[in-house]
């Protein structure tokens, strides 16, 4: 009689819940799993923006708030989020312990340290936090915290090649390997609207945030956090390059803390009638075919899925040289790449594709196919369960 063997059982921990590309990997790669083979449940920590159990409803998994755990340090509420992860896992008693953002990578493992816990601790990192634009010690902090916890974890996923690099260089060693696995997508079941459709929808939201009544012949757009890291005044600094011309508008989908220093630039620059805020929209890449190009202003970035989503979508992007950029972009040939917090240079770029020194369609097409051929989602989720 054949032995009957039970499901796998698997806890992911992540901060936060709100849309991030952490979050967009954790949805893309527990839809791909099969419910029959694994038993999971995740912890994450409290908000009102819950994304992922939207995303996620009907995937039979388990969701648990851990009320304490938050993106900011604070050491009272560390602490108690250390007490309520040590208290969930020894309840769930998993086989493997997924770890999917910085802050839960390191109280995941240390809880998992204090705990005995003797399963197999995958942290999976989309860019090193230490690369963020902050002061010199507090980098040092977070590189240090990175090192440390790395010996209380079996294997480190990275997305990039740039992050691996730094592994050696700041010493982060887990127990096990060290793994480069990037993002992947699967094109032919992204539902994008149609151009027309994608337009109407955008118009209605902008003209019902401005009160007036929105059009424009070009678009420039990006999906983003307002996170600093994403360097969306440098974008807004861009759009003052074309303040003379009533045909053009950027538009920016997304929200977060950075909004009030946006709005305040945007006044600043008397941009308001060229530079929109959309907020959030839910699935916001079936928009990205409203735009004529795809901007990537980010001054710090993993393997961006707003990059790989947007040239899913056919469309021309530039993209700021950071992380994983310049292995996913062949600039001149797939896209066109600019240095970072340098808005002359995106200002450039930008009229370069739309005076037709590089054809936007031939771009669009060839970003197309390096997604379709290179950046898979069955090959990104089969790597990684394999190390289930």
């Amino acid at each position: 009689m054949a032995e009957i063997v039970g499901k796998k059982k698997v806890l992911f921990i992540i901060t936060q819940s709100e849309p991030g590309g952490a979050q967009r990997f954790l949805v893309n790669f527990i839809s791909n799993l099969d419910k029959d083979k694994y038993e999971l449940a995740l912890i994450t920590g409290k908000n009102e923006n819950n994304g992922l159990s939207t995303s996620l409803k009907e995937k039979n998994i388990k969701f648990i708030v851990a009320e304490s755990l938050h993106r900011e340090i604070n050491f009272a509420e560390d602490i108690e989020a250390l007490r309520e992860i040590k208290k969930e896992i020894g309840a769930f008693k998993p086989d493997t312990l997924f770890l999917a953002s910085s802050k839960a990578g390191f109280i995941g493992s240390l809880a998992a340290k204090q705990i005995g816990f003797t399963g197999k601790v995958i942290y999976r990192i989309g860019g090193w936090t230490f690369n963020d634009p902050w002061p010199s010690w507090k980098k040092f902090v977070f590189r240090m915290m990175e090192k440390q916890s790395a010996h209380w974890k079996d294997i480190i996923i990275l997305n990039n090649q740039k992050d691996y690099q730094q592994v050696e260089k700041f010493g982060i060693k887990p127990r096990g390997l060290i793994i480069v696995v990037p993002n992947g997508l699967d094109v032919y079941k992204m539902d994008f609207l149609l151009k027309e459709e994608a337009r109407l929808k955008l118009y209605q939201k902008i003209s019902g945030k401005s009160g007036g009544i929105f059009q424009a012949k070009i678009i420039i757009g990006t999906i983003a956090n307002f996170y600093p890291t994403k360097g969306l005044e440098y974008l807004v600094e861009t759009a003052e390059f074309f303040k003379n011309d009533p045909d053009m508008a950027f538009v920016i989908i997304g929200d977060g803390p950075e909004r009030e220093n946006l709005k305040f630039k945007i006044k600043n620059l008397k941009l308001e009638n060229k530079v929109f805020l959309v907020g959030q929209i839910s699935d916001a890449y079936r928009y990205l075919p409203a735009f004529d190009i795809f901007v990537l202003p980010s001054v710090k970035e993993g393997f961006p899925w707003a990059l790989i989503e947007a040239m899913a979508a056919k469309l021309p992007v530039i993209t700021t040289d950071v992380g994983a950029v310049s292995e996913i972009i062949e600039s001149g040939k797939n896209g066109i790449i600019v240095p970072a917090g340098k808005p002359e240079f995106m200002a450039n770029a930008i009229k370069t594709v739309l005076d037709g020194s590089k054809s936007a369609q031939e771009l669009g097409i060839q970003a197309h196919q390096s997604v379709l051929h290179k950046y898979r989602l069955g090959k990104m989720v089969s790597q990684i369960e394999d190390l289930l």
